[in-house]
Formats: structure tokens, C-alpha cells, sequence
């Protein structure tokens, strides 16, 4: 089988495609061809180094996948050749709070990842996808898709009619765009782009805020919101924005901590926390019940996640460059 390898720090020109033996089958494993990976902005830090991988070892890349079971281990029993599978961000952590052994082993980081055309699994590893989705939407899911639920409405604890901040449309913000308007949330989404905002209210946002023509855009949010704040931010950007997030977020909201698009660290005054009552709250992904809860979501709600482009499997260099661009809105797949 064909498989990509990539030494950690190499950056994207490290992306190696070789030929390799496919992996053997244990008694309760499963044997997945995929059929397309989905990238994260995590993909992109290991790549450049930035984030912690397995002992520098040359890892087969990517997280999320989806395909087709096309082999069952003798000992079996959750699935059968031809259901359409995807794979799970930590394939230990079933439900409950993250510890270190349910997080341990994370594909394509910890562990060899699913930008391969087979993947062999435990069965108790793997997720359905919903019916209508195609391999390319059923990819998103596993990162993208199950962070943005934990952050809305497991560490957010958002019900209808509550309001939520959304940084920039990339492939977390976008998905929980969607995620919010079929839940009967207030979105407001930030971009520099007035043509992504115009597609992010197209998706359902509330209010939309240029960052670029509005730079103190925390102001805005409390205007939209009558002095409130929102009751949640999904917070990708990191070390340029966290302060004006958590100015954003009005007296017992959350900033979720999801990612750090331009850098990590920066000063924060505790008395933001303090005196408005808000919370921090660091999101690692999430678990599988998350991951199916989300799939109801997505079910009842018949909802498409937005692609923004797909890419040949021999061009996967090519899809790594065009996230590294912050031209998509919302996910860039390979296909495979």
C-alpha cells in the first residue's frame, strides 16, 4: 500500500510518499481502505515541529479519516466488511474525563497516523459515519467536528438561545458555526475577509465583525450583545486575540482554548477571570460519546460540513500549503 511518512520539524517538503507491506490483522482489529483524510492546523505543527510528536520517529501523518471496513479480525463482532467507518481523535479515550492513559497514542502525532490508503484499527477505536454524508464531509468529523461540539456544549454548556463567538472560518470555527445554528445558538464570527463573512451569515451567523476595519473587535461584540458579551468564544487564535476573547465573553462565559493559529503565550490579567466570573477552559478534542453525539447532531439536523477544497492523494503536499495559507474556509481533505 502507499502511505505518507514525515520526519517532525522536517515542514511540509518532509512529506515522504513510499510504498510499505500493509499491516497485519489481529483477532479483534479491523482493516479500514480510506477513502479521504481531513487536515487540521495540528498537522501543520507537527510538520514545522512545534508540536510534541513520537520521539522525533518518522510517523505516517493525519488524524481524521473515514472509509470502508474491507477486513474483520476473527474475534469481531461491532462491524462488517462494507460499513463506512471514520477514524477517532484519541482511540482510548471512549467517555468520561481526559486522563493521560485515555489521551495517550493520538494518531499522527503520538502515534502513525491515517494519511495511508489502509489503516488496520481496533474495532472499539472506530466511529460510524452518518449515511448522508460522502467520504470527504464524513473526514471532518473527528477533530474539527468533535472539538467544536466539546467546546459549544459540553465544556460551554450552551443551551438554545445562548450566544457564541466564533474566531476566523477556518475548519473548528466553521463547524461550530453549524453546530450553533442548528442548536438555536446567536453566532458572531470575525474574519478579515468580508466575502467569508458573507458565506459564515449564508451558514447562519447572527452578526459578523471584520477584524481588520474593527481591530479593538472585543467593542463590537459588546454592542451586538447590549453590553452582555457572549456566552462562549471558541478561542483558535492564541496570543494575538486571548485577551480581547475573554473581553468578549460576558459574566459566567467561557473562552475555549482550542488552538494558537498566530502563537501561544502573552499576558492575561486575572482579574478578567475573577471579576467577571468567567473560565478558561483548555479543549483536547474529545471523546468517542462525544464523537457520537455529534453524529445525532449531524443526523437530525442533515447537516453538510463545508469543504473547501479537495485534493488528490499524490497532492497532499499541495493540501498541506493551502492550509498553511489561511485561505480555506472551512476543511481542506485529501482524498485517497
Amino acid at each position: 500500500m502507499q502511505v505518507y511518512r514525515l520526519q517532525p520539524g522536517s515542514d511540509i517538503a518532509g512529506l515522504q510518499l513510499r510504498d510499505e507491506a500493509a499491516p497485519s490483522l489481529a483477532p479483534h482489529q479491523v482493516r479500514v481502505r480510506v477513502r479521504a483524510v481531513s487536515l487540521n492546523f495540528r498537522d501543520l505543527m507537527v510538520a514545522r515541529g512545534t508540536y510534541l510528536a513520537s520521539g522525533g520517529q518518522a510517523l505516517i501523518p493525519g488524524s481524521d479519516a473515514a472509509g470502508e471496513v474491507v477486513e474483520i479480525g476473527a474475534a469481531v463482532t461491532r462491524w462488517r466488511v462494507g460499513d463506512r467507518v471514520a477514524s477517532t481523535f484519541f482511540p482510548y479515550w471512549q467517555d468520561g474525563a481526559p486522563t493521560a492513559a485515555r489521551t495517550r497514542a493520538a494518531p499522527g502525532a503520538g502515534a502513525d497516523g491515517v494519511l495511508a490508503e489502509q489503516i488496520v484499527w481496533g474495532e472499539d477505536q472506530l466511529v460510524g459515519v452518518p449515511a448522508h454524508l460522502d467520504w470527504h464531509e464524513a473526514a471532518t468529523l473527528t477533530c474539527a467536528g468533535v472539538t467544536a461540539w466539546n467546546a459549544l456544549f459540553v465544556e460551554g454548556r450552551l443551551k438554545p438561545g445562548a450566544s457564541v463567538l466564533l474566531l476566523g472560518t477556518g475548519g473548528v470555527s466553521i463547524w461550530g458555526l453549524q453546530l450553533a445554528h442548528a442548536a438555536g445558538l446567536r453566532a458572531i464570527v470575525t474574519s478579515s475577509s468580508d466575502a467569508k463573512l458573507e458565506r459564515a451569515r449564508q451558514l447562519g451567523a447572527s452578526a459578523t465583525i471584520n477584524y481588520r476595519a474593527t481591530p479593538e473587535w472585543q467593542e463590537e461584540v459588546l454592542r451586538l450583545t447590549d453590553g452582555a458579551g457572549v456566552d462562549a468564544v471558541l478561542e483558535v487564535g492564541g496570543q494575538g486575540t486571548l485577551k480581547r476573547s475573554v473581553a468578549s465573553t460576558g459574566m459566567g462565559g467561557t473562552v475555549a482554548i482550542i488552538g494558537g493559529v498566530s502563537g501561544f503565550g502573552g499576558e492575561l490579567e486575572p482579574f478578567a477571570l475573577i471579576g467577571g466570573a468567567r473560565r478558561l477552559s483548555g479543549i483536547f478534542v474529545g471523546s468517542h460519546a462525544m464523537h457520537h453525539d455529534l453524529n445525532r447532531l449531524v443526523t437530525q439536523a442533515a447537516i453538510r460540513p463545508v469543504i473547501d477544497r479537495v485534493f488528490a492523494f499524490d497532492q497532499a503536499r499541495d493540501a498541506y500549503e493551502h492550509l498553511a495559507s489561511g485561505a480555506h474556509f472551512g476543511k481542506v481533505v485529501i482524498g485517497v
